[in-house]
């Protein structure tokens, strides 16, 4: 590219157009037809259409479904987006979130499309091949990977790197340029890759392969690629990614290695994502129209089901769009250069014009196929009637065009192209007269419009964002009622409270029939939701590839839904999810993942009290084996590692004969960490059980939130081991809980009911006594108003002490306790030594005063360390 005008290539062939900074590619489609079925009769019922890809979340997954989403709707049929991860190869993990796949068929739907380069990435084009047989006899599409029999849309990968490559060689003299690839199996990967080596064959430069290296397309592998190349010790002068993703991961590792993009190394990406935009500095990339992916996907599927022929195979356009992070910079408008033929007169100006204004303000910006159309038109008239008079005729136009072209998905930073093409076709008249007076007045109208193009795209980037955080939000609050779920009753509450509030009005979660001969082909209804109300599912069984019950997926509206596996980890997979779309993409992969967990929790939590159950039935022999069970439970919970910045721990438990339900745990965080004690009343499996409900809760709660309130997370363990225990299993074990949040600087924060705690201060040698204030967890519903956060601070030198009244409440053969002041004494006479020497003068001296002691002792020392001052 020369002097500003960019190559174009149309059909693999280089033609050169005053077109900005944009490099267009058109599509060559191949001729090869496909037939189809029979078209419907138009007396059926609305058509259903599945979308399948691996996540809805993520740049290239959320265009491509906006663009099927519209279409969609245009069509006036049914959708069905399922999602379920990549496809794993036989035999490996993953094929529990694949299940949903698996499910879809003709029972739901008429037709499938697949977005075949979000699912190729392990199994590449033979599984691909395989997976789509498996629909037969259904019509099918593939998005992103040509493959042969099926019908296939695909964008022109590698003239996008020819124009990516070639313009960093072309226009910016580059000759050592790196390549990222995406993954191996990837069909679009192999296409860039094998263009970006033929690049520098047809220019007759080096194939270095120490240049080039694959990536996953993350942002990390991105990282992680550049590093490799780095350490080669070869010479790079500028990176070309397979993705947005890889090259933004590029950028921050040359950050890092002190290497200034574009100053020293350019780079380039591959999607045009949103983020390639925003990021520092923006991104040069291969604009690929994902939104029109989907909508010519969907209109295809439509004429194949009405009996069409169709190409076998079609590629769509893609456009270099240059950035900073190679060098080139979108010009101001004053950097193009009017025409000096310009009429003078006003609306004869656009008139003599308009034609070909059309065609270049059509191209300047990419709108989803069917959106918006006419709008250049529309847009000419309103500036032909703004020069005639009619103020403010063009704004107003401008204003309206933009708000529907956010509608539609469209980018309206890409509206200040607009402007520069009117600009520079309209021009500067020549000078004198009512010439000037016309300039004068267009120079002011577009600046007036770019501010206008500028504040909507700040508007609606700010609601994105809004959308986001408050998704963020909602998700956070949610996690923390799931993480609490030990019951399907309890999972279909969380469910009837959150999903209205995440912006989810209908559902249906349905689990696998326990029936054996059921074989996971049959499930029931376990959880429904219409208008954001609970409804009552349906008691009969269905065939597990309807999805959901009848008539859930087939109503008088048109709907689009997203299906989702229910399942946990790789293997274990419990049924399937189905929820009405319109809620932010963030939302329903957290669903996921919270809803499957949750699952497998209350199947967890259901085995374990059915083998409580089981065990209270037996004899005195059962007992003696729920004993040896709860102490496995008690002893293996204990953490093998006690690590906490600024403490030196020591921890002992010592189950009793009738195992009780003892706990302590340390949890370290960024800040310092969580210390817990407590103590479940009782014996037994049962308080075992407890105290596993405990530990999980603490566990999941600080993990979370590791500065979270003692007092609320305390409040939060309450109300789910009330329901638990007391609503579930018909018992009454309760427990003593006692949490403290510690942090580096000594700062103790503190909460909940336990044995008092014990502080012997280094500087006096003398054990202080700290009282908790709060109340036995599991005896009333709610003890929000009962438990507050207290403070103390230690200070260097000083050793806290946390116990189980196992300790102060052993008796003597006198049936004398051996009390707190005996424990203070006790510390006072070893301060100065070890935890380890503390912990155990304090074991022996119980044991001496009380040999075989009927509850458990449970004794935790620390001495802190203050941070050294620098």
């Amino acid at each position: 590219m020369q002097g500003g005008v960019p190559h174009r290539r149309e059909a693999g062939l280089a033609t050169a157009e005053p077109d900005g900074h944009r490099a267009h590619v058109s599509g060559a489609r191949l001729h090869r037809r496909y037939l189809t079925r029979e078209p419907r009769e138009m007396s059926e019922k609305r058509r259903t259409i599945a979308f399948l890809m691996d996540y809805v979340g993520g740049d290239y997954q959320s265009e491509v479904r906006f663009g099927i989403e519209r279409a969609a709707e245009a069509h006036d049929v049914n959708l069905v987006i399922a999602f379920g991860e990549t496809l794993a190869l036989p035999g490996e993990g993953g094929a529990a979130q694949n299940s949903v796949y698996q499910l879809i068929g003709p029972e739901t739907v008429d037709g499938i499309i697949v977005a075949s380069a979000t699912l190729c990435h392990h199994i590449g084009i033979e599984g691909m091949r395989e997976f789509f047989r498996a629909y037969a006899p259904l019509p099918v599409f593939s998005i992103g990977m040509a493959i042969d029999g099926i019908p296939s849309l695909i964008v022109n990968n590698g003239l996008g790197i020819d124009l990516s490559v070639g313009h960093m060689i072309d226009v910016h003299g580059r000759r050592n340029i790196a390549y990222v690839g995406g993954p191996a199996n990837n069909e679009e990967a192999k296409a860039r890759a094998d263009a970006y080596w033929g690049v520098l064959a047809a220019r007759g430069l080096p194939l270095d392969e120490r240049l080039f290296a694959v990536g996953a397309f993350t942002i990390d592998s991105g990282r992680v690629a550049i590093r490799d190349i780095l350490d080669r010790g070869v010479e790079v002068d500028a990176v070309v990614a397979a993705n947005d993703k890889m090259a933004l991961g590029v950028i921050e590792l040359l950050a890092e290695r002190g290497l200034r993009v574009p100053q020293d190394i350019l780079v380039s990406g591959f999607d045009d994502a949103f983020i390639a935009r925003f990021s520092k500095p923006s991104l040069t990339t291969v604009r690929q129209p994902m939104k029109r992916l989907g909508a010519q996907a969907m209109d295809t599927m439509m004429r194949m089901l009405d009996g069409e022929v169709v190409e076998d195979m079609a590629l769509l356009d893609v456009e270099l769009t240059c950035r900073e992070s190679c060098g080139c910079r979108v010009q101001a408008s004053a950097s193009l250069s009017p025409s000096a033929s310009t009429p003078r007169d006003g609306p004869s100006l656009v008139a003599a014009r308009r034609e070909s204004l059309e065609t270049a303000l059509r191209r300047s910006v990419a709108i989803p196929t069917g959106s918006l159309d006419g709008w250049p038109g529309e847009l000419l008239s309103a500036l032909e009637d703004e020069l005639a008079g009619r103020e403010n005729r063009f704004r107003h136009a401008l204003e309206a065009l933009l708000d529907a072209a956010g509608r539609a998905g469209a980018i309206l930073d890409h509206f200040q192209g607009v402007i520069d093409v009117l600009r520079e076709r309209l021009g500067r008249p020549p000078s004198g007269g009512g010439g000037v007076a016309l300039y004068d007045a267009l120079e002011r109208l577009w600046h007036v419009s770019r501010m206008v193009i500028s504040s909507a795209s700040m508007r609606v980037e700010g609601e994105r964002r809004l959308t986001v955080e408050l998704a963020a939000t909602y998700l956070s609050w949610s996690a923390r009622s799931f993480s609490t779920c030990l019951s399907l009753p309890s999972l279909k509450r969380v469910l009837a409270s959150e999903l209205p509030v995440l912006g989810i009005s209908r559902a249906a979660v349905s689990l696998y029939d326990d029936a054996p001969e059921a074989q996971r082909g049959v499930m029931r209804s376990l959880f429904l939701m219409e208008d954001g109300r609970e409804v009552d599912p349906p008691a009969a069984s269905f065939p597990a590839r309807r999805l959901a019950p009848d008539g859930f997926l087939g109503g008088r509206e048109r709907t689009t839904m997203i299906a989702l596996p229910v399942a946990f980890g790789d293997e274990e997979k419990f049924g399937v999810a189905v929820f009405s779309s319109g809620a932010h993409e963030l939302i329903y992969d957290a669903l996921r993942l919270q809803i499957g967990s949750a699952t497998k929790a209350a199947a967890l939590h259901r085995e374990m009290v059915r083998q409580v159950e089981a065990r209270e039935r037996l004899e005195q022999e059962r007992v003696r084996q729920e004993s040896v069970v709860a102490a496995r439970i008690q002893t293996t919970l204990v953490p093998e590692r006690l690590s906490v910045a600024g403490l030196s721990l020591c921890a002992v438990m010592k189950p009793a004969a009738e195992v009780g339900g003892d706990y302590y745990d340390v949890l370290a965080t960024a800040d310092g960490g969580w210390l817990g004690i407590g103590d479940v009343a009782g014996h037994g499996l049962a308080a075992g059980l407890v105290m596993l409900m405990i530990q999980s809760m603490v566990s999941a709660l600080t993990r979370r939130d590791p500065r979270a309130s003692p007092a609320r997370v305390i409040s939060a363990i309450n109300a789910a081991l009330y329901e638990n225990v007391r609503g579930r299993l018909m018992r009454d074990e309760h427990a003593t809980l006692l949490l403290l949040r510690y942090e580096r600087s000594g700062r103790v924060t503190f909460a909940g009911a336990h044995d008092d705690i014990l502080v012997c201060r280094a500087k006096t040698r003398r054990c202080v006594c700290i009282p908790s204030s709060g109340v036995w967890i599991g005896t009333l519903p709610s003890i929000n108003e009962l438990t507050r956060d207290a403070e103390f601070v230690l200070e260097d030198g000083d050793v806290l002490v946390l116990y189980s009244d196992g300790v102060t409440e052993a008796r003597d053969a006198h049936h004398e306790q051996f009390g707190l002041e005996r424990l203070c004494t006790t510390i006072e006479a070893v301060q100065t030594e070890s935890v380890v020497v503390i912990r155990d003068r304090i074991l022996k001296e119980v044991e001496g005063w009380c040999p075989s002691p009927d509850d458990d002792i449970t004794i935790v020392v620390a001495r802190y360390r203050a941070p050294r001052q620098p």
